[in-house]
This record gives C-alpha cells, structure tokens and sequence, in this order.
C-alpha cells in the first residue's frame, strides 16, 4: 500500500529519506521521527514543516519529535542543517537538551555562519541556546578546534563557560595559526574563562621572533633578549614582563637582568645588531665561541668579559672550549666552516673541509682548532700546502 510506513513510492521515499552529499537519514517505522528530519524534509520539499508532519502522519509515522513552540512557517535547507549532528551518517540534533557550544560552532563553521548566527537559528527552531553566553557576529572555521583540547588530534570539547588553561591557548594558537593574544581573545567571545584577562599589550609581549609564526607554542620559551627589547621598547620593567608572560603560560629560556647593561641586547641578538632574531638558549652544547668572539669584535669587549656576561644571561659556553684573548677575524672564519660542537670529535674529513673554504693548510687549521679546544683524535700527519679556496 502506498500509504504506509513501508511504501515505495517515489514520492514517499522523497520524505522517509533525506539524502545530503554522502549522508542519509531514513526514518524507522517503529521509532520516533527526529525534528531535523522533519525540518530537513520540509526543506527539500519546498513545504512547511507542518505540511511535512501532515504527510509523515498520513503514511502512518505516529511519533514526531517537536518542539514546544509553533513550527516555523518556512524553512530553508542551509538553516535545516544546522541541526544536523557531526557523525557520518545523517543524524540530529536533540530536543530538550541545552545545545552543546561544539554544535553551534560546527554547524556555523560548515555553513559558513557567524556563532551568533547560528545560535540565533536554532533557538528560532526552538532548540535550548544557553542564556548568558553572548556570541561572536563574525565567522571563524577555526572556532571548532579552538575549542578542543587537542586540536591537531584527539581531544575534548570544552564546553559554555569552561576554563581554558594557558598552555591550551599557546597550543591552540600554534597549530590554528593564530597569535596567542587572538586566540585568547576569540575563546574569550565564545563564552570560555582564561586564567587571566587579555591586554592589548599582550601582543608586543609575545612576539618575539621573526617570519610567519613569530609566537610561543605551548613547549617553547621565550629568549631573555626579547624580554629587554619589550622592557627597552615600553618602559616596563623586565621583571613585570617575565610575570606577565608567566600568567601567559611562558618561561624564559635564561635570567633577565633586572638592571641591563648596555651591551646586552646585542650580547643576545643572533645577529649581533640588538635586534630579533634573539639568540636561544642551548642547553646542550651551550653557545658558540664564533657568537663571542664576533660579540668581541662588536661591542670592543674582550672575548673572556664576552663569555662572562653571557654566562649570566644563561649563555653558558661548554667547558672544552678555549677562550682566545683576542678576537680575531681569521678564528671567526675558521669557525664559520666548522659544523661540530665541543662535545664532537674532529675529524680528518672536517679539517680538510675547513682547509679548503678557508684557504689554509690542513696543519694550520688543525693547529688552531685543537688550540680553540676541540677534540681531534685522528692519528694523521696534517700536510702544511695550502689548498684553493673553494668557491
């Protein structure tokens, strides 16, 4: 019979079964029909959701979910699938359960709606929005993995009002492509708590590097030289920022003087001019003597007084190095060649290799390598013939 549950009329089928993109909803004959279905339907038929009822009932469906507000007159398809839940098959949002802030900014994300938006929509269709959560107008497709606690992979929801800890912000912000100081600020207009509160000045704070992604991670620390660029730039005392980047869920990676000498900030720039890149902290094998000894050069300081203040901003050099009492042009260029630390063994390959891009003799470079500290174990008679520089 046409007119039952089990037909298979063309026409019924159009209404017992919803089909969007690889998705599909099928209504059950002895289960309840779900209202985004009813509202998807009356969408894909041009007719209201009352007519939509109507012809559900008249094919025998008794139990329809409802809402306990009268039936929009009109609906349109991108408004009906706001409702649909994110599983891999057709499903609904539920009646009479507040709606989970995971929803809202899925379902505006994959419709290309503001938050508010959206949440204006499903409160119309008479969905419990929760009151008191005022949301943002503007969209934002990153909105549903800010909200995740692990947004690159597996993760839980934070739902209303949940308190977002610092380091989830850092994280977030890293793999989302946001500024730290924007992503809190987003997760601040989307109802969650922070530890702290968002400051304009936060964004000076955090910056700290250079190219596309100049922010902290959630594992990274900040250099001590970024925190007396800021204190130099605004005024505030390097002390007060080391705080307010702990309350932003950052360390720093060595000591920031409270009173800095004037040569620090070139001390600890990577390029020696006072400016980002700042020169991080290597716990391993600590700082090179090619950085002192250019610092030599720069800043009139003998390397030894160099290598003392740079140990005090955590910038300690590895004990096997040998510390010249001049810096000279000719050290620096040799150690531009050389790709090993103080911890690594010389080897006859990279004295040949220096030799060759320095224009020095294999003796000569082994000579000075081993009178800068480093280990060169090889039992080789080193030839004295200068090579050509290598282009």
């Amino acid at each position: 019979m046409p007119n039952s549950p089990e037909s298979q009329d063309p026409e019924d089928l159009r209404i017992t079964r919803l089909s969007v993109g690889r998705e599909s909803s099928r209504v059950q004959p002895d289960r309840q029909v779900p209202y985004g279905h009813v509202l998807c339907a009356a969408a894909t038929l041009g007719c209201s959701p009352a007519a939509a009822v109507a012809r559900l009932t008249a094919l025998g469906y008794a139990d329809f979910e409802l809402p306990g507000i009268p039936l929009p007159l009109t609906v349109d398809l991108e408004d009906a699938l706001l409702i649909k839940g994110e599983t891999y098959n057709l499903s609904w949002l539920e009646l009479g359960k507040p709606v989970p802030l995971r929803h809202i900014l899925g379902a505006a994300g994959r419709e290309g709606r503001s938050p508010a938006e959206a949440a204006r929509r499903l409160a119309a269709f008479g969905y419990e929005v929760p009151a008191g959560h005022p949301l943002p107008e503007s969209p934002d497709t990153r909105d549903i993995a800010l909200i995740r606690t692990n947004p690159r992979g597996d993760g839980k929801w934070l739902d209303w009002g949940a308190e977002v800890p610092a380091y989830q912000v850092l994280g977030a912000a890293s793999a989302l492509g946001y500024s730290p100081h924007a992503a809190a600020t987003r997760l601040v207009e989307l109802g969650l708590r922070l530890p702290y509160i968002p400051e304009p000045g936060d964004e000076r704070i955090l910056r700290y590097g250079v190219g596309h992604r100049p922010w902290p991670s959630r594992y990274s620390s900040v250099p001590s030289g970024h925190v007396l660029d800021v204190a130099r730039e605004t005024g505030r005392p390097p002390g007060d920022i080391v705080a307010r980047l702990a309350e932003l869920g950052c360390a720093t990676d060595g000591p920031v003087p409270d009173a800095p000498e004037k040569d620090d900030l070139v001390l600890l720039s990577q390029e020696l001019d006072g400016r980002a890149p700042w020169l991080p902290v290597n716990g391993v094998v600590g700082v090179r003597l090619r950085h002192i000894l250019r610092a030599s050069l720069v800043t009139g300081r003998p390397p030894a007084e160099i290598t003392e203040r740079l140990a005090t901003l955590g910038h300690w050099l590895h004990a096997n190095a040998k510390v010249p009492a001049v810096a000279e042009a000719a050290d620096i260029r040799l150690l531009e060649t050389v790709d090993r630390s103080f911890l690594d063994n010389v080897h006859l390959e990279h004295v040949l290799r220096s030799a060759s891009l320095t224009g020095r003799s294999p003796a000569d470079v082994a000579s000075r390598l081993t009178a800068l500290g480093y280990r060169l174990p090889d039992e080789v008679e080193y030839p004295e013939v200068r090579g050509t520089v290598a282009a």
